[in-house]
């Protein structure tokens, strides 16, 4: 698995996380710190999962969180 760095920010309420692939082909999820432990762990494993399928790699945007969120929600990654 690839390097992965989290760090937790005061961000706007509504972005729960931020992903970055940085130059060195790592990661750095950001987590919004104003979120509840459970939303951060939720906002996590849904950056996660767009790392292991790959999705930097995708150009359609809408598909990507679809496929996100229904692998969530369908017995994907999850907390």
């Amino acid at each position: 698995m690839e390097d992965i760095n989290v760090q937790l920010l005061d961000m706007d309420a509504k972005i729960p996380e931020q992903l970055v692939k940085n130059a060195d082909s790592s990661y750095t999820i950001f987590i919004n710190a104003r979120l509840s432990r459970e939303t951060q762990l939720k906002s996590y494993y849904h950056a996660l999962r767009h790392i292991l399928e790959n999705d930097f790699s995708k150009f359609d945007i809408q598909q990507i969180e679809k496929e996100a969120h229904t692998k969530l929600t369908d017995g994907g990654l999850k907390p």
